[in-house]
């Protein structure tokens, strides 16, 4: 996209013509219905957009061509003429069984890869019949207290043949080591293992906080994966670098890219601490994405996301294998979007959520149901979230060619904007000491509490719409049927924690603990002794303890 100077200096005057007279014009008749226009993340948004927004975009440097360096216009050459993105519908609830059987039920609906949701104690590290597990039981997720309980989240689904994301994070290496158990115990070598582990513990202390140990032994766990799935699992995505839950939180979107990463770096950074190559693990790194409603500003950021990305690997971390300069990532559409108002309307915002995240490249999609707002998602609304993907990728057209959108000057326009935004965040936090010291003094809570207060008051005051809660409101009851879990399922999960007490051998149990114990206090890469633990079936919140014990408890300070 380069222009001569001499079209920029007509189109300069052309505009100015234009403002003077046309549109001038157009406003006396009709004037614009708000004085500014602004993005979902309160990013002023200009009338028009020309040439002139991009003059200085250099078009083998900033966008080049698709599979090639700087990937703006997406990691694979063919785009989705070769292979469509993966449909992997995030699910998980009750008991092992009741999820398996939703699993098996979304697989054959079209499901192209499988996504476990774990319920809240499992994801804090405790086992079902903890007392601090009381009243969590299947509620978010399914209920994963042993090796027993992943055998049989995963019966009759071959290991070796489907694609496992799993949304997991402090306990992520004592998860993942159930999961490779499990597969060994169906005859697959964990070498054949694909999949994605989500193991993001730096945004656990910046949004979602379901942190259970320092950041220093947290980060030394997820260092430890990353080491042995480059060592043993060629497949596996050891770490997704997740933006999706600082959306969430009430984020900006150039607060998502930017926090996401610079968390993606630091974990670099830590891999090459711990004496690795980059060309061995980084191809292995993923990422994950929130796609909230403004459509042309969420395709910016995945753009931008993956031109910075490429950049900081290639010229700053030197990486030579160009797989390494791939920004390979998951996206969901945004659930803090969805409405109790009006639940069918959901179906409609995250069918545009959907199609940008396919028009920013997404390699993977969740899209959300339209009951999450009320309850875990129902068998029907579930197949409609997964039609709407089907429906985009087989009856819209989008797939038809390469990135459809690029070249537009807002969208390029956008895109340079939002990564500009993306390297200022960079700069604060690179003053502040990185981001470990920045999480200590709060930076990233305090930027996101101040952007969800300032949209909540956008809201408040009716300059932003949130159709069905304040315009277009209607007072009928949500009328949708909502999931009925198995009522006897914690009872039953419950009885088979105590029996595998009761059955296993214990001694083999306290051996595998004591060597635990021993490599969390040395410096041994813990993943060998978290896969004996789980062949001893030494349960979650055992494990969990021994780390504790090890690791201390991590308590968030109050920050003024």
């Amino acid at each position: 996209m380069t222009f001569d100077k001499k079209l920029l200096d007509d189109l300069t005057d052309a505009v100015e013509r234009w403002e003077n007279d046309t549109l001038k014009k157009a406003l006396e008749r009709l004037p614009e219905r708000r004085e500014e226009f602004i993005t979902q993340s309160s990013v002023p948004i200009n009338r028009l957009y020309t040439p002139l927004d991009v003059a200085d975009l250099d078009y083998l440097r900033d966008l080049g061509l698709p599979g090639e360096y700087p990937f703006t216009r997406g990691v694979h050459a063919s785009g989705y003429r070769g292979r469509l993105w993966t449909m992997r519908m995030f699910a998980g609830f009750g008991t092992a069984e009741e999820t398996n059987a939703r699993y098996k039920y979304l697989l054959e609906q079209g499901n192209m890869g499988l996504s476990v949701a774990f319920d809240l104690a499992t994801l804090m590290g405790y086992d079902t019949d903890a007392p601090e597990a009381l009243g969590e039981f299947g509620k978010c997720g399914v209920a994963v207290s042993s090796l027993r309980d992943m055998e049989i989240l995963f019966d009759g689904i071959p290991l070796g043949e489907v694609s496992t994301s799993m949304t997991i994070n402090s306990p992520a290496p004592i998860i993942w080591a159930f999961y490779i158990v499990a597969a060994e115990k169906q005859g697959v070598p964990m070498d054949k293992l694909r999949g994605t582990l989500q193991n993001d513990i730096l945004k656990e202390y910046i949004a979602q906080k379901e942190f259970i140990f320092p950041p220093e032994p947290s980060m030394r766990l997820v260092t430890d994966t990353i080491e042995f799935g480059a060592r043993h699992m060629p497949e596996w995505n050891t770490i997704s670098i997740s933006g999706y839950h600082i959306r969430e939180a009430g984020s900006t979107a150039v607060q998502e890219l930017a926090f996401t990463l610079a968390d993606g770096l630091e974990y670099v950074r830590w891999g090459l601490a711990r004496g690795l190559d980059i060309d061995d693990f980084a191809p292995r790194l993923s990422f994950f994405f929130n796609v909230h409603n403004d459509f042309f500003e969420e395709i910016a950021k995945l753009r931008a996301a993956r031109r910075i990305w490429a950049r900081e690997m290639k010229e700053t971390f030197g990486a030579k294998n160009p797989r390494s300069w791939l920004m390979r990532f998951h996206t969901q559409t945004a659930g803090v979007s969805l409405t109790a108002q009006q639940p069918e309307i959901n179906l409609i915002r995250v069918a545009l959520q959907a199609l940008a995240a396919v028009l920013g490249g997404a390699q993977s999609l969740h899209t959300n149901s339209m009951d999450e707002a009320l309850a875990l998602p129902s068998e029907h609304a579930v197949t409609l979230a997964l039609r709407t993907q089907q429906i985009i990728a087989e009856e819209s057209g989008v797939v038809n060619t390469i990135d459809p959108l690029g070249g537009s000057y807002f969208v390029e326009a956008l895109t340079n904007q939002t990564e500009a935004a993306v390297y200022e965040y960079f700069r604060r936090i690179d003053d502040l000491g990185g981001v470990i010291p920045a999480i200590k003094v709060g930076f990233f809570q305090q930027e996101i509490a101040d952007a969800s207060y300032r949209h909540q008051r956008e809201v408040d005051t009716g300059s932003r719409t949130i159709v069905g809660v304040n315009k277009y409101v209607s007072e009928e009851a949500p009328s949708i049927p909502i999931l009925q879990m198995d009522p006897n399922g914690y009872d039953r999960q419950v009885a088979r924690l105590q029996t595998l007490r009761r059955e296993r051998d214990n001694e083999a149990v306290e051996r595998a603990l004591n060597a635990l114990r021993d490599a969390c206090l040395g410096t041994a890469n813990t993943m060998p002794y978290l896969l004996d633990c789980a062949r001893a079936y030494c349960t979650l919140g055992e494990i969990t303890d021994v780390m504790r014990e090890a690791f201390g408890v991590y308590h968030e300070p109050a920050f003024v």
